[in-house]
């Protein structure tokens, strides 16, 4: 959501009139620079600051040069950023990203910093203007906010309550984007199951699923993040009867001690979650399912992470995103007693990851034999110049590296290969393709390459590097699982 956020930053500089600094531009090179925070994780302060810190010397030699922070930290921090980096020109929040170039261009004309952050949302995103980074794999936000009270999560008091859009302007959104050549679509929320809880439609998630199938020329949708509690078997119908729907799930777990549970303030428990993996896996049972733990979380015991074990022992997930316990300022979970000792967190996250590992890889190695079809993709395989491979998804959303075919094959063509090697978090291809399908998001991809548009350098959101990498990520940056 916070890379979506960020195609949507760059759509509003260049409809103002501004361009991308040519790649390999040094960021002190930049007439302006945008940092796009999350707030989920502590190290995000530190990483802003420091990166603040390192731009104050390159601005003092380019007094053009202007600096904007938004997003969740300038939300939570507001004029905290202006005092400790007085150089930034521009602070806004979660809910006005629409107002950067006016407040860049204020900032400019008074020659003062701009600090406006909005208590509530002035317009939907999916409103703005937007500059995607893919041409064949979109995300599409159908709600923002959250209306759930985890103990440990500070988003819903950046983000707000939860705000749905109307399904017939997602739906328009999502046929705009095929029609530019877009195959595969990511549904976004900060809790994307619970859609329908603004406009009084129990089942309108699953309703907007099945319509996605409707959609001529879209072959891929996933969505993320859900919440076990809002996962009723009417979702899980859909996406097992609604063909362009991937058998892939994100889950978040976070803890599998019911006491944990409690304490976080999730409204599900250990049977109720590992009962809708069951249901899950009994309509799709090819189906990868992928999850978020939080270790170390305030007056867990030994006993609590032997349940979080359990968990994963019988969910058999293809892969988890481990997080530490992060204590944020501002949430219930942060002045509660039993804060556990950095040393035991790091000894239990060890176990987990060794446990997950070892499931990964023996989950994978079942995909050894089988033939799959897989969506090429940019940016996804560091080293596929040097193997001479290239690399995408399944339609599961494992990593696939495969042998280049001796044919011409683009981003958004899709590739069928026979895998032949598992690792814990990839799939290898050895062999030569048994075929090549050119499709209409290739096609898109060639015309934007041919135009001369380029992928950003870097991850930092600014002229000089804008926005994300152009492929789907597997599974939220967050340790929330909801941002």
């Amino acid at each position: 959501m916070n890379v979506h956020d960020s195609e949507r930053l760059s759509g509003l500089l260049e409809e103002a009139g501004f361009v991308r600094a040519p790649e390999g531009t040094g960021e002190g090179e930049a007439d302006i620079v945008v940092f796009n925070t999350c707030a989920v994780r502590e190290n995000a302060d530190n990483r802003l600051y420091g990166n603040l810190g390192r731009l104050a010397p390159m601005k003092a030699r380019r007094p053009g040069m202007q600096i904007a922070v938004g997003g969740c930290l300038a939300q939570k921090d507001r004029d905290t950023i202006v005092k400790k980096a007085p150089w930034v020109d521009v602070v806004f929040g979660t809910h006005n990203i629409g107002s950067l170039p006016v407040l860049l261009e204020r900032a400019r004309v008074q020659e003062e910093a701009q600090v406006e952050i909005a208590e509530s949302l002035e317009a939907f995103p999916s409103t703005l203007p937007t500059r995607r980074e893919s041409a064949y794999a979109a995300w599409v936000s159908i709600s923002v906010g959250c209306n759930n009270t985890c103990t440990f999560c500070i988003v819903p008091a950046l983000r707000g309550k939860e705000k749905d859009r109307r399904p017939g302007d997602i739906l328009a959104e999502v046929e705009t984007l095929v029609a530019e050549g877009v195959t595969e679509i990511t549904l976004l929320g900060q809790n994307v199951n619970a859609y329908g809880s603004d406009i009084g439609d129990r089942e309108a998630f699953s309703k907007l699923l099945r319509a996605c199938g409707k959609v001529e020329g879209l072959e891929r949708v996933r969505f993320t993040s859900p919440h076990p509690r809002d996962f009723t078997d009417d979702v899980i119908s859909a996406m097992a009867e609604t063909e362009n729907v991937m058998p892939q799930l994100h889950m978040p777990l976070q803890s599998g001690s019911d006491t944990v549970l409690k304490a976080m303030r999730r409204s599900y428990r250990q049977e109720r979650y590992l009962g809708i993996i069951e249901k899950v896996r009994a309509a799709m049972p090819d189906a990868a399912i992928s999850t978020d733990i939080i270790v170390g979380f305030p007056g867990e015991t030994e006993e609590d992470f032997e349940q979080t074990l359990h968990v994963v022992r019988e969910a058999r997930f293809a892969q988890a995103f481990t997080f530490q316990y992060s204590k944020r300022p501002g949430t219930p979970a942060a002045e509660m007693d039993g804060q556990v000792p950095k040393a035991v967190v790091q000894e239990r996250y060890e176990r987990l990851v060794a446990l997950q590992e070892e499931i990964s890889w023996a989950e994978n190695k079942k995909q050894v034999g089988r033939t799959l079809e897989v969506l090429v993709a940019e940016g996804e395989g560091r080293k596929d110049d040097a193997t001479r491979r290239l690399s995408g998804r399944a339609a599961d959303n494992r990593l696939v590296h495969f042998a280049r075919p001796e044919e011409p094959v683009r981003p958004g063509d899709v590739v069928t290969v026979d895998i032949t090697y598992a690792a814990p978090h990839h799939l290898l291809a050895e062999g030569p393709a048994r075929g090549v399908r050119r499709t209409r998001a290739g096609d898109a991809w060639e015309r934007r390459n041919a135009s001369g548009e380029k992928k950003p350098a870097g991850v930092m959101l600014g002229l000089p590097t804008v926005g994300a990498p152009p492929s789907l990520p597997a599974a939220p940056a967050a340790g929330c699982g909801c941002d």
